[in-house]
Parts: C-alpha cells; sequence; structure tokens
C-alpha cells in the first residue's frame, strides 16, 4: 500500500480538518484512528505487518491493533494506554486530515487539552458496551466541557465497540439522550452521533448493514463533509514571531516582521497598528512562503513590510488600524489547572499570550466547574490539578483582549511557573475591563 503521498497531493486544495479524539480511558479512541488511517490507505503495508509481529496486543483477536499505529511510546504499547499526544496525517480524494489521538487518562488532561487547543473538531468516543444503561463517564463530561470551552466548531459523539451491545438500537438511543441531556447543560448547541465499531470498521466509510436504523453519515464520510470555512468577518490579529532582515543596507534590503495571521485579510497599501505602542504604518509588502502576494488571509504564515521604521519585535501584535481594539490589564477567565503543584495566588507567573511574554497573578478565583453536575460551585481560593474555575488575573502589561468566543489568538494564554518553566494553565479570556 504506498498511496498515501499521492492521496495527500490530491486532497492538497480542499482544505485541511484537524482533529482530535477524546474520551475516556479503553473507549477505543487510537483503534479508531488506525482504522481511519488503514481504511483511507494511509498507511504502507509493511507498517501493518510490524503491528502484527507486535508483542504487544490489546485482544486476543486475530486482527492486527490498529492501536499501536498511534500509540508509539514503548509505555503505551506495554501499559495498553494512551499517554502523549500523537499527531497522524491521512487524505481522501475529497479532504487532508491532521488528528491529534489524545490520551482518556484523568492524569493526562493536559496533552488532551493541547492537542485540542488548534482543532476544529472533536470526537467523542463513548463505550457502548460501559455506557449501555445510559450513564455518561466522568472524563466523557471533562472532555467534552474542555471542547465546548475551547469553542470547537464540530463535536461529533462516536458511540463505539456497538458490536458489543449486539446492535442493540435501544442502547445506542439511552446514550444518544444521555449525551442530549449533557450537550444541554454545557450550552453545546450542536453535534451528530454515530453508532460503530472501530475494531470492526462497521460505519466508518460505508453504512453498515448492522445499524438499519441509522440514517446518518458513516464517520469518514461526515468528516469530508464538515464545513471548514472560517468567519472572516473576524478582526486581523498577527503576533510578530521574528524580525525578518533581507539584503542588509543593500537598495533593495528589508526588514519584515514575520507571524501567522489569525482572522480577517491584509492587504497591501492597509494602515496597521502596532500594539502595545498603538504607532501605525502602512503596509508595502506581504510575503507568503517566500512569494510576494498581494493580499493574505486568515491561517496564512507570512511577512509585513512596512512604510517606515518603528520598533517592534517579538511578542509585539499587529491589527488593522480601523479595527477597535481593547487593551487593559485587568480581565476574567476560565483556567484549567495543568499542574500537579497548586495554584499559589500569592505569586507571579508568566502570562503567554500568542508570542507575547508578560508576568500575571491569579488575583482571585470565584468559582470551580463540578464535571459530574456540571454547575459552578464556590471556589476554596485555588485550583489543584484538572481543575476548571473562573477567575480574575491582573498582568504586568497591558494587553490586547477579545472574548475566546470572538477570537481565540487573542482570548487564550498560558501561564508558565518560572521557577520549572512548567506550564500550568490554559486560559481562556471570558470577558475585560
Amino acid at each position: 500500500m504506498n498511496t498515501v503521498n499521492d492521496a495527500w497531493l490530491q486532497a492538497a486544495d480542499q482544505g485541511v480538518l484537524r482533529l482530535i479524539t477524546a474520551g475516556s480511558v479503553d473507549d477505543g479512541k487510537s483503534t479508531l484512528i488506525g482504522r481511519l488511517l488503514v481504511d483511507s490507505q494511509g498507511v504502507f503495508a509493511d507498517q501493518i505487518a510490524a503491528i502484527q509481529r507486535s508483542k504487544y496486543k490489546r485482544g486476543e483477536d486475530a486482527e492486527p491493533d490498529l492501536a499501536l499505529l498511534t500509540d508509539g511510546l514503548e509505555a503505551e504499547r506495554e501499559q495498553g494506554i494512551t499517554i502523549d499526544v500523537a499527531y497522524r496525517y491521512f487524505a481522501t480524494p475529497k479532504r487532508k486530515f491532521i488528528v491529534a489521538d489524545t490520551p482518556g487518562h484523568e492524569q493526562y488532561t493536559r496533552n488532551m487539552i493541547t492537542g485540542a487547543s488548534t482543532a476544529q473538531a472533536a470526537i467523542i468516543l463513548i463505550d457502548a458496551h460501559r455506557a449501555k444503561d445510559g450513564q455518561l463517564l466522568t472524563q466523557t463530561k471533562r472532555h467534552s466541557t474542555v471542547a465546548k470551552l475551547l469553542g470547537l466548531r464540530h463535536i461529533v459523539v462516536a458511540v463505539n465497540k456497538m458490536d458489543l451491545v449486539d446492535w442493540d438500537q435501544a442502547v445506542f438511543d439511552r446514550i444518544h439522550e444521555a449525551y442530549r441531556q449533557l450537550a444541554v447543560q454545557l450550552g453545546i448547541e450542536y453535534f451528530q452521533i454515530i453508532p460503530l465499531s472501530a475494531l470492526k470498521g462497521e460505519n466508518i466509510t460505508q453504512v453498515s448493514p448492522h445499524t438499519p436504523w441509522y440514517t446518518g453519515l458513516p464517520l469518514l464520510p461526515l468528516l469530508e463533509s464538515l464545513d471548514l470555512r472560517e468567519d472572516i468577518q473576524r478582526p486581523a490579529r498577527l503576533f510578530v514571531q521574528w524580525v525578518a532582515r533581507h539584503g542588509g543596507s543593500s537598495a533593495d534590503g528589508f526588514r519584515g516582521y514575520a507571524g501567522q495571521l489569525n482572522g480577517g485579510r491584509i492587504q497591501v497599501g492597509d494602515s496597521v497598528q502596532v500594539w502595545p505602542s498603538a504607532k501605525t504604518a502602512v503596509v508595502t509588502q506581504l510575503f507568503r512562503a517566500g512569494q510576494e502576494q498581494i493580499q493574505v488571509s486568515d491561517g496564512d504564515a507570512v511577512t509585513l513590510v512596512l512604510d517606515r521604521e518603528l520598533d517592534i519585535s517579538r511578542g509585539d501584535l499587529l491589527t488593522l488600524a480601523h479595527d477597535k481594539v481593547s487593551t487593559s490589564k485587568h480581565f476574567d477567565a476560565q483556567l484549567c489547572w495543568l499542574d500537579e503543584q497548586a495554584l499559589n495566588t500569592t505569586r507571579s507567573y508568566w502570562l503567554k499570550q500568542g508570542t507575547r511574554v508578560t508576568q500575571a497573578k491569579v488575583q482571585a478565583v470565584h468559582a470551580l466547574r463540578d464535571v459530574h453536575s456540571l454547575q459552578e460551585q464556590e471556589a476554596g481560593g485555588s485550583l489543584s490539578l484538572n481543575d476548571i474555575g473562573r477567575v480574575s488575573l491582573v498582568s504586568r502589561d497591558p494587553l490586547v483582549l477579545d472574548d475566546y468566543q470572538d477570537h481565540s489568538s487573542t482570548g487564550s494564554f498560558i501561564l508558565i511557573d518560572p521557577s520549572t518553566n512548567q506550564t500550568v494553565a490554559a486560559g481562556l479570556v471570558q470577558k475585560h475591563a
């Protein structure tokens, strides 16, 4: 099997879907991705042969253990669990896919958030056998909460291992109703749900004969059909990653400012504003992939050349001058705590927003979200590992802030422990003064 590169190239202009798999331990996330890779011809014959020879198996079935296609760490294969985020790439004639296999264990929730932070869609897996009475597991609730907080546009619920419950429609209906109630509580307006078996390849690429009562699309055609069009009305935001100097003092030399454009469009002739200085300049040249452009759009990695020299460095933010921009040192956020050492509200942390780094303190913890009841409860003044809380922060320097739902690039941040350089929290701006 050697068509993976051809398929990737054929789908080059059809859009890229970035997605994650999430759910509890043993729901079948790695197996599902392995099945997608195999059924889309995204693996080579020697890779299949290698996992057939592997000493690690998650079952006694004669079928190859497809989870081994994503679980590459020795510890993962030995324990039969996913520990780190594994990214895999595959393509169909209609679309390219970048899929993150994220851990299900509560201990590795931070890894799931890492994978979800750049995703457009989430596949929430549910083990039909374990949830046959309609009771969802805690990690299913936690991961659905994170998917909602991160604003993932598409949520697909995959009710896996339906073969273990004899493809019983009543079991599927109970799980569907349980997740519908969860979605209402979380404010998830729309989701799609599919009965399937990743191990057997049922309802993955073709409609399964075992589910005549299911009228929707199989998983892969559904993923191919998801609308990836972004809202171009979002204002342009570009964090400077580095200052590019070309040609030195020669006549054709220039100084450019490189970064990824998030939202909107920028054209040659546009007036841009630099933050935090608030100085303005006009764009005279634009480059993408080394080629000069007249216009660049959301998602492009670009270099801008301006009509005058300004003091611009890594971490500065460029916006269109006519866009309304709000800066503040004080703001509220939803904070997911990722460190085993609890939040200390008396100390400062590094706050990283895009490429900008400053100091910040959590002034108050207002409420915690109970992942069982999904309601906010009174906070004890701190956050522990995997806690999600509503907090108030103050930063040393003013920041350009947007509500996360309006603009993820200036509405999200991480906190870093200055003594260990560990990422201790991921934050989503809710409002700002």
